[in-house]
């Protein structure tokens, strides 16, 4: 019934009991979950994980908080998307919360995984946190809309939803819908049309109520279905349905 659009379970918090996650995801009625990567030196572990599991696909890309990966060729992110599993770029985008100063690398970096993805014809995983504004002129100039995606782990207010969605990007929710103090991105979520939504954990991260503060896992993508579903006055099965068929739509796997 749900898939989880955004995971991490090459981290260590999870990696450590992969099968106990995917044991989880079964009994929480989650069929598949996108393992994000965030650097080059841990996709191999990425991929890995998609080729062992017929139910967990992968991403390439670096994030933008990793500066000590430098700078990321469009060459080097085409030499590792070419395999059946791997079905997205990135994580990648903006990020002006964590690092300061001048971060035009970043600007640079994200111009390439969007080079990257209108080569190799894959979505795009963006990840934007207080930079709305140069994420979006970036998408622009571009032309990310040619191939699309998401962003990923939405918390910006409505305006920005729907720039983003103009450009042919979905708009995911986490846990942190669930969260009291998130009543902006609660109204985000009764706006954003159900066709164009995904639901992830981010996890190990960012568990959603009841499990907060806790090690956040795939099997707990329900917890956002159902706040949503809460939130908009429909039944979990309707979201749990579009947003599967939304997730599969996007990635080309249908």
């Amino acid at each position: 019934m749900f898939v989880d659009s955004h995971c991490h379970i090459n981290f260590p918090e999870l990696a450590c009991r992969v099968p106990e996650v995917l044991d989880k995801m079964h009994e929480n009625q989650v069929s598949h979950a996108l393992c994000v990567s965030v650097n080059f030196p841990e996709f191999p572990e990425v991929r890995t994980l998609a080729e062992q599991y017929p139910n967990i696909y992968a991403s390439v890309g670096v994030h933008p908080d990793y500066e000590q990966e430098g700078e990321i060729t469009v060459e080097e992110l085409l030499a590792r998307i070419h395999h059946p599993k791997v079905i997205a770029i990135g994580e990648t985008g903006l990020d002006y919360y964590r690092l300061k100063g001048d971060l035009e690398w970043q600007k640079r970096r994200f111009r390439n995984h969007i080079r990257a993805g209108k080569q190799c014809g894959k979505p795009l995983i963006i990840h934007m946190r207080e930079a709305a504004d140069d994420t979006l002129q970036i998408m622009k100039e571009e032309g990310a809309s040619e191939i699309g995606g998401v962003m990923h782990c939405f918390t910006g207010n409505w305006e920005t939803a729907q720039a983003a969605m103009a450009l042919g990007f979905y708009i995911s929710f986490s846990g942190i819908v669930t969260f009291k103090n998130a009543t902006g991105l609660r109204e985000v979520a009764v706006k954003v049309p159900l066709e164009r939504m995904l639901i992830e954990t981010d996890s190990p991260y960012l568990a959603p109520v009841p499990h907060r503060g806790k090690t956040n896992e795939p099997a707990f993508v329900r917890h956002v279905a159902e706040e949503i579903a809460r939130l908009r006055n429909l039944s979990v099965e309707e979201v749990g349905r579009a947003t599967t068929q939304n997730f599969f739509k996007l990635f080309r796997l249908q």
